[in-house]
């Protein structure tokens, strides 16, 4: 009996035991997903980080936005320029002046930077500004629509006109537009005088600077060539380097400008300092110093 007795009390005690490692195992399963749920709590704080992030795009456009202190900050204007006498071109040292070169050269001083001549394609400005290899375009450029539309301009700051250059002893032969129709061009490609040429409808060969256009001419390789006023009073005829040629036609008036990267807040600095410039009668004296202030445009 008392066996018996003991085997019925030996069976509670396990059956105790079951139930009780049974409810611990319970309610350690009960309190896992309490733990996971507090672990995810801070996870849940990371919904407040996309709230933070959108003033980090405000502040990087903010700086982008600002052309004038990334100038400022790398210490240089960096300006694309082709060789055109008298806007651009080197003297004897290989130091680059012209009206242009002057100009630019005195802007970036105002800016409290140094300044730097980068020979371009004239074809591929807009590429050269938009890719930061350089900072503006400062070369006797023409202000046409397609400039405009595609480059935060400056004032104009000169006249200037696109006309025919041809061979003095055949000038007589072409003094109107009708005829020159039948002659073969050489024009710098992507400039004003291409469009020129375009709009007549005349045959042409593009090259790379304006100087080549009329090196094309004078070695007979092109029966003419358009090019601009300004360069061209300094370089045709006599007591230049091509007194074997003149001009004739003009066949359009338009302005000068300065172009930097769309939305740039550079022309805006430029288009003060040419006001200062002018007043201070420094711009006007520059011009003087390449024959070109005939051409300058009163700024106010």
């Amino acid at each position: 009996m008392k066996r018996l007795m003991a085997l019925m009390l030996a069976g509670v005690m396990t059956a105790a035991m079951v139930a009780g490692c049974g409810q611990k195992s319970a309610e350690t399963t009960a309190e896992t997903p309490e733990e996971t749920t507090q672990e995810a709590t801070p996870d849940a704080s990371d919904t407040e980080t996309p709230e933070a992030d959108p003033e980090t795009p405000e502040e990087t456009t903010s700086s982008e936005e600002s052309d004038l202190a990334y100038v400022q900050g790398k210490g240089t204007l960096v300006v694309g320029i082709t060789d055109f006498e008298p806007m651009d071109y080197k003297d004897e040292s290989g130091n680059w002046i012209g009206f242009d070169a002057d100009m630019a050269a005195a802007f970036a001083k105002s800016l409290g930077v140094s300044v730097e001549f980068v020979e371009i394609d004239w074809d591929n400005k807009i590429m050269e500004l938009d890719g930061k290899t350089i900072d503006c375009v400062w070369n006797g450029m023409t202000l046409t629509d397609e400039v405009k539309s595609a480059m935060e301009c400056s004032n104009a700051y000169c006249n200037n006109a696109q006309i025919v250059i041809v061979p003095a002893d055949k000038a007589e032969q072409y003094q109107d537009k009708e005829s020159l129709k039948e002659l073969t061009f050489a024009v710098e490609a992507g400039s004003a005088g291409e469009a020129q040429v375009t709009e007549l409808g005349a045959e042409f060969t593009p090259v790379t600077t304006q100087a080549n256009a009329l090196m094309e001419v004078a070695a007979g390789s092109s029966d003419a060539a358009v090019i601009d006023s300004l360069m061209a009073a300094a370089m045709v005829g006599e007591g230049t380097g091509y007194a074997n040629l003149t001009y004739t036609v003009q066949l359009n008036s338009e302005e000068y400008g300065v172009g930097f990267r769309k939305g740039s807040d550079l022309a805006a600095a430029l288009n003060e300092f040419f006001v200062t410039a002018y007043t201070d009668g420094s711009m006007v004296a520059t011009a003087e110093t390449y024959g070109v202030q005939a051409a300058v445009i009163e700024q106010k």
